[in-house]
């Protein structure tokens, strides 16, 4: 396990909510270490569509996007990994969903949505024009490659003095100490950061709240060579899946008319969304699928969807799949994170539902910030 044993700060995870609790740590001037039991990075941080969608989100989400947005940013020249303050554009294609945006339009800061005419959205999308009523841009939303971002940073953490201790697992915690499978490591303040993993180390917060895994159809595709997409791109299945939409009057109207048009879709949770990549490919998704444990079996039928829906959307006869995969984030019903503290000291921060990207640095800052002030009032009490 290296030399050092005793640290102010112990996270226990290596996904980009952990790094990031590592991030704001360091930059505190504190000794950090972070854990994981894998080798490296390789669940929900990089299984996702790398999409920071900041503007569509509500409430304590919606602050920790805003107030992470710098970071990213910060970390994106620091850390050396591709960034994209590239925006997300969402096509409407029904008159409902161009209200969805008109009001929701109303209910953020000037220049935080931009409304966009059927000409002007049909001017920047390549899309099918039939159906098509308009469109919104929303310019402060970022992207990453996902597959880059979160490994970068942990590189960098590296050889700024952050201790990793990959394949070590934890096991147990008392007031001051991680105890793990290569033996105890001493912190005044511990951040367990693991995700849909949480019910193994506190099954008790995890069957309080409801804490599922949330199983998702995730491909990478190349479209023809004139295709060019210059942002991620939402539809009306985005407006009835971000909270920043879902209390709006006119979302209703909306679900109800895609439950009824497309019962199929609504059954496997469908969210079609695109997000282009540096190398030319796509990410498309996703479906939606919640078990206690994350079956390996996938269907078709799920991929099925989004290609069929990819090839109307766009106007493509083939669409090249280069790689097919299931995410997996942990999930809870009407909550969007976990926030903790079980034992003294010990604080269990979870995103529990799919915006872990999002709000992962402004969560974090907001977490070191007011764990480490308890942990100090705590120890001088």
């Amino acid at each position: 396990m290296g030399n050092q044993q005793s640290y102010d700060v112990v996270v226990v995870g290596a996904g980009i909510v952990g790094l990031a609790h590592a991030y704001h740590a360091h930059q505190r001037g504190l000794t950090v270490a972070v854990i994981d039991h894998a080798d490296g990075v390789v669940g929900a941080s990089v299984q996702n569509f790398g999409h920071a969608c900041i503007t569509a989100q509500s409430g304590q989400a919606l602050a920790y996007g805003r107030a992470g947005r710098r970071h990213w940013l910060d970390l994106s020249r620091k850390a050396g990994f591709w960034s994209a303050e590239a925006g997300t554009f969402c096509i409407a294609r029904h008159d409902d969903e161009l209200a969805v945006m008109r009001e929701f339009a109303t209910t953020r800061e000037d220049g935080e949505v931009r409304l966009l005419s059927r000409d002007q959205i049909l001017e920047r999308i390549p899309v099918v024009s039939e159906g098509v009523t308009g469109g919104m841009y929303l310019p402060n939303d970022l992207q990453v490659d996902p597959r880059t971002a979160v490994p970068s940073i942990a590189r960098w953490l590296a050889a700024e003095g952050v201790d990793f201790h990959w394949r070590t697992a934890a096991c147990g915690f008392e007031p001051g100490v991680v105890h793990t499978s290569r033996g105890p490591l001493r912190a005044e303040t511990t951040f367990v950061t693991v995700n849909y993993d949480i019910d193994r180390l506190f099954p008790e917060l995890a069957e309080r709240d409801g804490l599922v895994r949330c199983r998702l159809h995730m491909l990478r595709a190349r479209l023809p060579l004139a295709f060019a997409l210059p942002a991620p791109l939402f539809t009306g299945w985005s407006l009835v899946r971000y909270s920043g939409f879902e209390n709006l009057p006119a979302t209703a109207a909306v679900a109800e008319r895609l439950r009824a048009e497309y019962p199929a879709y609504a059954a496997i949770d469908l969210h079609q969304m695109y997000t282009p990549q540096p190398d030319g490919s796509l990410l498309v998704g996703d479906t939606h699928y919640r078990d206690i444990s994350a079956p390996p079996f996938q269907s078709e039928e799920g991929f099925a969807a989004l290609l069929e829906e990819a090839r109307k959307l766009f106007g493509v006869k083939e669409i090249e799949v280069t790689e097919r995969w299931q995410g997996v984030y942990t999930s809870a019903p009407n909550q969007e994170f976990l926030i903790e503290e079980p034992i003294e000291g010990t604080h269990v921060v979870t995103v529990t539902t799919g915006i872990g990207m999002t709000t992962s640095m402004g969560l974090a800052q907001d977490s070191v910030e007011n764990a480490l002030t308890r942990d100090k009032v705590v120890a001088h009490a």
